[in-house]
């Protein structure tokens, strides 16, 4: 019976409520018995005074009791961040409305800060992912505590709460950064190599956080990536030296044809004719080989940038077919065409593409026999084949091929055309003009697609170069 009334008021168990008024009627039945026991009042009286003082405690404990477990209830679920209507706490007592009241403010004001402080954290982690280079936090023992967007793409999205020598294979790196941990050095400045996830040449600022920063965060780590920079300076100091090497020979011959023009053959016409020619042809090597250079360097140069481009390759076949024509022809040399239907067009760099068939063609027309077929195929492939040396693209693509009618080439020669400045022996014999750079560009403008270069070469069938393109780029 107690229980069910108990529950149809909405009271909590174990709430002392009946602790409480034998606590408060406690004293007065102590003074009702004192005054029975000395006849100073009839029992009877003391004993009905007591009920009323009982009823009376009951009366004025039980609205407090009951709007304090009210109460209770409400902190409690504001604690759990639950949403609570503040005016559904319908209260009598004064005091319990002022405590609500306190409550409240308490909580109107603690969440006015919160969201300051998530808008703060938002907007500060904004600026931190917009950042180019990575950044990231760590504590006393090296866990990374945070990372912006750009040290998350570098070094992998999870490297939050992952320890640095995790993170960073470097001896020289994890050693700087423990001198800055164990407050050995307030900053460190380092240049530092990387092979994975790729062969990287990384600048690293590591600086202790001031002593009034709050957190667990105690340093921060700022990482620039020198890869590209170093590349250039590479590739800045490969041109020079080719450039240089490669110049020697026809600048020496320009030299000596100039000072035999000065001196023996000076009254010499036909010398003097003779040795003009010879050194209009040394300028224009030397003009070729300077283009070749710079292309190359350009090309190399913009390696990691992917084409975004919709390009027909059987349009570029038919420009280059045109434009080698009349030089064909001077060979009683024929270019033929053959294109398979619905050939899908594909994303790349159209004046590279264009740059690669030509040099192709070109060679077949230079080095194939004359009076011979030079022919252009372009068809589908459902795979890209694969390289070894570099990153091809998955997935179809097309396949544009060239063939010329020639002499078997070795397999040891096809390994090498691809190098900078090799030429066949048999062609420096025959003098067929050639900077030796044509297919290292043509390399790399494929390289830069994730397509590959294949060679075949035999007796029967001459020589066939096929370059193998993706529809699109891999990112």
């Amino acid at each position: 019976m107690f229980e069910r009334a108990r529950k149809s008021l909405g009271i909590e168990p174990n709430n002392k409520f009946a602790e409480r008024v034998i606590f408060l009627s406690f004293p007065t039945a102590l003074v009702f018995i004192i005054l029975a026991a000395f006849n100073l009042v009839d029992p009877l009286l003391a004993v009905l005074s007591l009920a009323a003082v009982i009823f009376f405690n009951i009366v004025m404990l039980f609205p407090l009791t009951f709007e304090l477990q009210k109460i209770k209830h409400y902190v409690t679920s504001l604690a759990k961040g639950e949403n609570l209507d503040e005016k559904a706490m319908n209260l009598s007592e004064k005091e319990t409305q002022e405590i609500v009241e306190a409550v409240n403010a308490m909580h109107r004001f603690w969440a006015q800060k919160a969201d300051i402080l998530e808008a703060q954290t938002i907007s500060d982690t904004a600026v931190l992912d917009s950042l180019p280079d990575p950044i990231m936090m760590i504590d006393r023992s090296g866990n990374i505590l945070g990372a912006n967007l750009a040290a998350r793409n570098t070094f992998g999205k999870n490297i939050t709460n992952k320890n640095i020598e995790k993170v960073f294979k470097s001896n020289n790196f994890i050693n700087a950064v423990n001198r800055v941990l164990q407050k050995e050095s307030t900053s460190e400045n380092l240049v530092f190599y990387l092979e994975k996830p790729s062969a990287q040449k990384l600048y690293a600022h590591i600086k202790q956080l001031p002593w009034l920063s709050k957190g667990k965060a105690i340093a921060v780590i700022s990482i620039y990536d020198m890869t590209k920079s170093f590349k250039i300076e590479k590739m800045q100091s490969d041109f020079v030296a080719n450039a240089s090497h490669e110049l020697r020979t026809p600048l020496s011959i320009l030299s000596g044809f100039i000072e035999t023009l000065r001196t023996s053959a000076k009254d010499d016409p036909e010398a003097t004719e003779k040795f003009l020619k010879i050194m209009a042809e040394q300028a224009e090597y030397m003009s070729s080989l300077i283009e070749n250079l710079l292309s190359l360097s350009k090309i190399e140069l913009n390696q990691d940038q992917l084409p975004n481009t919709l390009v027909n390759a059987e349009d570029i076949v038919e420009e280059v077919a045109q434009a080698l024509a009349l030089r064909a022809k001077e060979r009683e040399m024929n270019i033929k065409i053959f294109c398979e239907e619905n050939v899908p067009d594909i994303i790349a760099d159209r004046s590279q593409i264009k740059q690669v068939v030509q040099n192709l063609t070109d060679n077949a027309v230079k080095y194939g026999i004359a009076k011979s077929d030079i022919t252009l195929r372009v068809k589908k492939c459902e795979q890209i084949p694969l390289s070894k040396s570099f990153k091809t693209a998955h997935g179809a693509g097309i396949a544009i091929s060239v063939n010329n009618k020639g002499p078997k080439i070795e397999p040891e020669k096809l390994a090498r055309l691809t190098e900078r400045f090799y030429r066949m022996q048999e062609h420096k014999d025959l003098n067929i003009k050639g900077t030796g750079l044509g297919l290292s560009i043509a390399k790399q403008i494929i390289i830069r697609h994730q397509g590959n270069l294949t060679v075949n070469s035999n007796g029967y069938n001459g020589t066939t170069f096929t370059i193998y393109l993706p529809e699109k780029q891999e990112q």
